[in-house]
């Protein structure tokens, strides 16, 4: 029995660990300046927003990782979103899933 709580416990911090470490990578590259996790719109959406707004559509992180490399404007406002070039796209990816995970 111990060794299934113990690999339960595992299993349940390494869930919880990509979660937490996309938002350190939100505040690492300064998304929080303009965007909330939950909560009324700031300059940017909520992340709860986005993932609504895109929930179940077909490709829509690779749409997501082109948009927050290139910038945007128009889909939420007239606030243009500044391109993100210089983020890994590794760290673009994971900040995508996370968003689109958002509840």
């Amino acid at each position: 029995m111990k060794p299934f709580v113990i690999a339960a416990a595992a299993l349940a911090l390494a869930a919880a660990l990509p979660a937490q470490s996309s938002e350190t990578l939100a505040k690492k590259y300064a998304c929080v300046a303009c965007h909330v996790v939950k909560g009324a719109k700031t300059l940017g959406p909520a992340y709860a927003d986005v993932a609504k707004k895109y929930a179940g559509q077909k490709d829509v992180e690779a749409k997501l990782v082109e948009k927050v490399k290139k910038g945007g404007q128009g889909v939420w406002g007239q606030v243009p979103m500044p391109p993100n070039t210089t983020v890994p796209d590794a760290d673009v990816r994971a900040l995508v899933k996370w968003i689109l995970s958002v509840k």
